[in-house]
């Protein structure tokens, strides 16, 4: 038998990969999964914020459109989930609210979370133009 025809008949038999290579791509992969997952749980707790925060935008809209219609120049109220009266007319569903906002002289100065709302562990912050925070 030559040397050169058993050399080709080892290297044909030679399959698969080492236990080495494995390992190695496994690690990559667990740490490819860390990251992803970091940052997706990240970015869950910033969309309760920006929804939160879209809201209250749409609220003080609302109160301006209400004020500007009925040539108001200044306005006090509630509006929440259940109100009925004052700027929840310019609110589209004004029943699908997460919170209940305190209006004065026409600008949001409070808003407090439903209990059963999305927003239950989220913070009105007034001192920073009026904005929510979620932890």
């Amino acid at each position: 038998m030559d040397i050169s025809r058993l050399a080709r008949r080892v290297r044909r038999s030679e399959s698969g990969f080492t236990l080495i290579e494995l390992l190695v791509v496994i690690a990559i992969l667990g740490i490819i999964a860390a990251v992803v997952i970091l940052n997706i749980a990240e970015f869950m707790g910033s969309g309760a914020e920006e929804a939160a925060n879209t809201e209250s935008h749409q609220v003080q809209t609302a109160v301006i459109a209400y004020m500007q219609a009925n040539n108001v120049t200044t306005w006090d109220g509630a509006i929440s989930n259940s109100s009925t009266t004052g700027a929840e007319e310019y609110i589209l569903n004004p029943g699908r609210l997460q919170a209940t906002y305190t209006i004065v002289g026409g600008e949001i100065t409070a808003a407090v979370p439903d209990s059963d709302g999305k927003w239950a562990s989220c913070d009105w912050n007034s001192t920073v133009a009026g904005a929510w925070h979620c932890p």
